[in-house]
């Protein structure tokens, strides 16, 4: 085993108890001692190990102390924010409160833009996007579908909206929220709660609409907006289900 591979699998372990709680936020790391001597390795190995936990954003160097762990879920940017959401899950309900709030958050950008977009000038060429949404079709249809690449389809259609629109921010966003999740086996099996052919419809849907040129009625667009608050309370709850997670949300979808 390649010192590369040591370096990478004892912070990955390290990161994994920063991120459940085991090493709180406040507290000094391990010295390089002793992460050399719990994992047998050269103090140049755990070295490198302390400083890509470092690059995670986990925890901060502090001269003369060593390296002091950071409360990431307060202070982090969103690419700490994804490395501690993949290292939490082995503290299920702590990823399941990440995953919550990652849904929340990816529901309110995507809302916003197919909204906006429903009810702006288009701009964008609808045969275009028809035929990635043909593309979409055609992986929703494939016996074992490829979760993964649909989801990455469906965000480059939110990304090509978004940029229409001028949202450079929310798709930048975006754009960390589909790392996060497609990191996680868990949360890409979650977003298709709801079969991988009615994302297709939906899209279809919001296809037609665009091109009739006419707005929806309010009824119409409050039912979109209720009906995609469903779709991602199903989403979090088959989350939680898929780490063995019970409560009012799992036993409601069982019910």
């Amino acid at each position: 085993m390649g010192s590369r591979t040591v370096v990478a699998d004892v912070a990955d372990e390290l990161a994994r108890r920063v991120a459940t709680g085991e090493y709180r936020p406040g507290e000094l790391m391990p010295s390089v001692r002793q992460v050399a001597d719990e994992f047998g390795m050269n103090r140049a190995t755990a070295q490198l190990t302390l400083g890509r936990l470092e690059s995670y954003g986990f925890v901060e160097a502090r001269r003369g102390k060593g390296f002091t762990i950071r409360d990431v879920r307060s202070e982090g940017g969103m690419d700490a924010y994804r490395h501690l959401f993949r290292f939490s899950l082995s503290a299920p309900e702590i990823a399941a409160e990440m995953f919550a709030d990652i849904v929340e958050v990816e529901r309110g950008i995507v809302l916003e833009a197919l909204l906006t977009y429903t009810g702006a000038a288009k701009t964008l060429d609808h045969r275009e996007l028809a035929a990635t949404v043909d593309e979409l079709e055609a992986l929703a249809r494939h016996t074992v579908p490829d979760y993964p690449r649909i989801i990455a389809t469906e965000i480059a259609l939110i990304r090509r909206v978004l940029g229409a629109l001028g949202m450079s921010m929310q798709r930048a966003v975006l754009n960390t929220i589909g790392d996060m999740v497609a990191e996680v086996p868990e949360a890409v099996t979650a977003y298709f709660a709801v079969a991988a052919d009615l994302h297709v419809l939906v899209w279809r849907a919001l296809l037609a609409v665009w091109e009739s040129g006419s707005e929806p009625t309010e009824a119409q667009s409050a039912l979109f907006v209720d009906l995609f608050a469903l779709y991602h309370e199903k989403v979090i709850a088959r989350f939680d289900d898929l780490l063995g997670i019970t409560g009012p949300a799992a036993e409601a979808e069982s019910a």
